[in-house]
């Protein structure tokens, strides 16, 4: 399934891309694109997803579909075909 993925600020400076959409599986979870994204992209890691809590680093904004997904099931939450992940540092203003 096609998920768009978007970063912001210094984030989107780092990967050198806003749009890092992908094809994922049915049932993956915004924890394990995220941590792709990491993984995929060495200037981000580390600085998304929190090794040490069940939650993003600092005040990193995660939303799924303009819903901050600390109002749905955090990094549990599943995603689906189309959804939209913007990935938004805290202290980045528009």
């Amino acid at each position: 399934m096609q998920v768009e993925s978007k970063l912001f600020g210094p984030f989107r400076d780092d990967a050198g891309a806003e749009d890092v959409g992908g094809e994922y599986d049915p049932g993956t979870t915004v924890g394990e694109l995220l941590r792709e994204l990491e993984a995929d992209y060495p200037s981000l890691e580390g600085r998304i997803v929190d090794p040490d809590s069940d939650g993003t680093v600092g005040s990193t904004v995660v939303s799924v579909n303009e819903k901050n997904i600390t109002h749905l099931d955090g990094l549990a939450t599943e995603l689906e075909a189309s959804d939209v992940v913007r990935i938004v540092p805290s202290v980045y203003g528009g």
